[in-house]
């Protein structure tokens, strides 16, 4: 659709853009999530990516953030019901480490615990390297996009686990925190990326078997 010299026709698209997504999600949600927490948190999202301005790819985003997000606050009504464990994996960008560390933990646990990540200054997109680095091993991560935490995301975490994100990383009480010393693959060669992504795959293996995960069998 072209824009016209006002701009209302494009504006009138994205509306009803808007209300399709929430119609979605408030249909997946019924029951646990009024259509009104809908609609504030996807509008939430939109602002949170969206940065100088609103287009179909920011909409697609936020809807994918916004399930997370409803998601969550699902566990957090749930808290006394037997759930999988979730794992929030946050660093700086959510563009390297911990977009791998969820990757292998998605690989490892198939559907036996949940990966969220996010970063503290989200990047334009997943460092090239790390996603060339994963497909090696057959982990795709090219779906997954740089993202803010949320509250709703940090606060249902049975664990947080860190990667070099400071005093910027939220603390919540009665959330399990642990730090993983880890070098940065920004910029790094694609050898380096390959060791930095073998120490993360051992790491989440053993984070799982902590949780109590039985862990498919895998060789890289």
């Amino acid at each position: 659709m072209t824009e016209s010299a006002s701009g209302h026709p494009l504006l009138d698209e994205r509306r009803r853009q808007r209300e399709r997504v929430v119609d979605l999600l408030a249909g997946e949600f019924r029951g646990t999530v009024n259509r009104e927490t809908v609609e504030r948190l996807f509008g939430d999202s939109l602002k949170l990516l969206g940065r100088a301005r609103v287009t179909d790819f920011t909409i697609v985003l936020a809807e994918r953030l916004t399930r997370d997000r409803l998601s969550a606050l699902v566990r957090l009504q749930d808290r006394g019901a037997h759930l999988i464990p979730s794992v929030l994996f946050l660093c700086v960008h959510n563009a390297g480490r911990s977009q791998m560390a969820a990757g292998w933990l998605r690989l490892l646990a198939d559907e036996r615990a949940l990966a969220y990540s996010g970063g503290s200054e989200p990047a334009d997109e997943i460092n090239p390297t790390a996603v060339a680095a994963m497909r090696e091993i057959g982990i795709d991560i090219t779906r997954e996009f740089p993202k803010p935490w949320t509250d709703e995301i940090v606060r249902a975490a049975d664990v947080v686990v860190t990667m070099g994100c400071g005093d910027a990383c939220p603390v919540f009480p009665g959330v399990r925190y642990v730090d993983w010393q880890l070098d940065d693959p920004a910029g790094q060669p694609i050898e380096v990326v390959r060791r930095i992504r073998d120490e993360i795959g051992m790491r989440v293996r053993a984070l799982l078997s902590e949780l109590g995960v039985t862990v498919d069998s895998y060789s890289s």
